[in-house]
């Protein structure tokens, strides 16, 4: 008498699970990793002030960027041991996003089992918005592992397995994202959300409560000190219904990814944690915006680990879809999957990885001041701020006078420096014989919007002539002389 066997899937091993994303993000973040040798300009933020000494970058934080101060001090150290590169630029965005792909991955296993943890961690890498800020040099990516480390330890603690040591650990890993981007702490009332839906316990209430508490009191001085800083922020444009269109699609597809989630006998469901993690940060974001304009996707970027958990959940629902009808070719359904994803995000990813996917590169810039300089030549800047071309190649500038400016960037505690009046910065250009102007290209350019702007603009069209003009990826260097007869 013969006995029917149902063939079951095999299923990857947590290990499998937990480090595969991690590889497969890492290496995403190696491909492309200097851009062409580029850096854009907020990236050049980063690299100038990390070559500063501590009292330096103190003394700026008083006045400027005290946002991004931790994270200064960590790429100050990090040049000091590894000397500045692009390399050294990004490789912590790298890592820091790897971590973040494990712990979605991780949190996928544990709520939804082996197959969603795996999808949802190498979903998370393939995100356009993951691919562009996996190579930055800037917090973001960062703020998005401590994230995933936060949420991990919550669900750790709602599953009944954590101690007095995880919360100690959970209000930390909060605090330093806060720290590194104080509108991160938008995942607690995402994570308060996953307590109510999960129908947490009094108990586990008070606790969460007193490590929120806890976190939000380390980072409120840096809130509070920031708004004296607002004026950074005032470029952002007011929020407008096309800024909706991105965060309305993610919504939609979290939703899609919520609905097919199927609880493992617990309260505790991957939806419970990855809905509100998607939705919460996006919504704070949007409501904040009504109040002063600070919809930049960036800044709830860590939002996107609650997407690719849900994404995640939708892969294994179809694993176990194909597993009840063809046992044997449900392991094949994440390669395919990954491999209609990839090639159809293959352009993005090309596009993200060159010089164009930014607004300019200071280090082209820097060459062009290489080739043209001449001794004895005068350098501009128009705006003040693309002076972070001589900040980050010094030596391009070698032999050239920067005539407009007035204290630098370390002795005034600022990103570009101060420039003299503009009388004081007529005066001095009309000495000259040759000036070098380093400005934006065309496509990028905005008109003259300060006084010292306006008065450069007006010597050099009155006074001297273009001999020379060079434009590479949304920089603009161009050579005046002096016109002959001039006074």
């Amino acid at each position: 008498m013969s006995t029917a066997h149902t063939v079951r899937p095999s299923s990857p091993s947590p290990l499998l699970v937990r480090s595969v994303p991690a590889l497969w993000t890492f290496a995403l973040g190696l491909w492309g990793l200097s851009r062409q040798d580029s850096v854009w300009r907020d990236e050049a933020a980063t690299w100038q002030v990390a070559r500063r000494s501590t009292a330096e970058t103190v003394h700026m934080l008083g006045n400027v960027d005290v946002v991004h101060g931790l994270y200064y001090l960590l790429m100050h150290g990090l040049f000091d041991l590894f000397g500045p590169g692009t390399a050294v630029l990004r490789l912590p965005s790298v890592v820091a996003m790897a971590v973040a792909a494990s712990c979605v991955a991780a949190l996928g296993h544990r709520l939804a089992g082996p197959w969603a943890g795996l999808g949802g961690g190498l979903a998370l890498g393939l995100l356009p918005a993951v691919q562009f800020y996996l190579q930055e040099g800037r917090p973001y990516a960062l703020v998005a592992a401590g994230a995933g480390i936060a949420t991990l330890l919550l669900v750790t603690l709602l599953e009944g397995r954590g101690r007095a040591v995880h919360w100690v650990a959970y209000g930390s890993a909060v605090a330093l994202g806060g720290l590194l981007n104080w509108l991160s702490l938008m995942i607690l009332p995402a994570h308060l959300a996953t307590l109510l839906w999960s129908r947490a316990d009094r108990a586990t209430g008070r606790r969460w409560t007193g490590a929120a508490l806890a976190a939000t009191t380390c980072v409120l001085p840096l809130v509070l000190f920031s708004r004296s800083q607002s004026a950074q922020v005032s470029w952002i444009p007011p929020l407008t219904w096309h800024m909706l269109i991105g965060p309305t699609i993610l919504l939609v597809i979290g939703c899609v990814g919520a609905l097919l989630d199927r609880p493992r006998a617990r309260r505790l469901s991957a939806a419970a944690v990855g809905l509100p993690l998607l939705a919460v940060p996006q919504l704070g974001l949007v409501g904040l915006s009504l109040i002063q304009p600070l919809f930049l996707d960036r800044y709830v970027l860590f939002s996107l680990l609650g997407l690719a958990l849900l994404i995640g959940v939708a892969i294994g629902a179809a694993v176990e879809a194909v597993a009840r009808r063809r046992p044997r070719a449900a392991p094949w359904v994440l390669p395919v999957v990954m491999a209609v994803a990839v090639a159809a995000l293959l352009p993005q990813a090309l596009a993200k990885r060159s010089p164009a996917s930014r607004v300019d590169d200071v280090l082209a810039a820097a060459g062009d001041i290489r080739r043209m300089k001449k001794p004895g030549d005068a350098v501009l800047f128009i705006p003040a701020a693309r002076r972070d071309t001589r900040l980050v190649s010094p030596d391009a500038f070698a032999g050239l006078r920067d005539i407009a400016l007035a204290r630098g960037p370390e002795e005034s505690g600022t990103l570009k420096g101060t420039e003299a009046r503009p009388d004081r910065i007529r005066a001095v250009m009309l000495a000259q014989r040759r000036i070098l102007l380093v400005t934006d290209a065309p496509g990028v350019a905005r008109p003259p919007a300060t006084a010292r702007e306006r008065a450069k603009t007006s010597v050099l069209r009155t006074h001297f002539r273009p001999v020379a003009d060079e434009q590479a990826r949304g920089r603009r260097v161009t050579v005046y002389e002096r016109r002959t007869g001039a006074r």
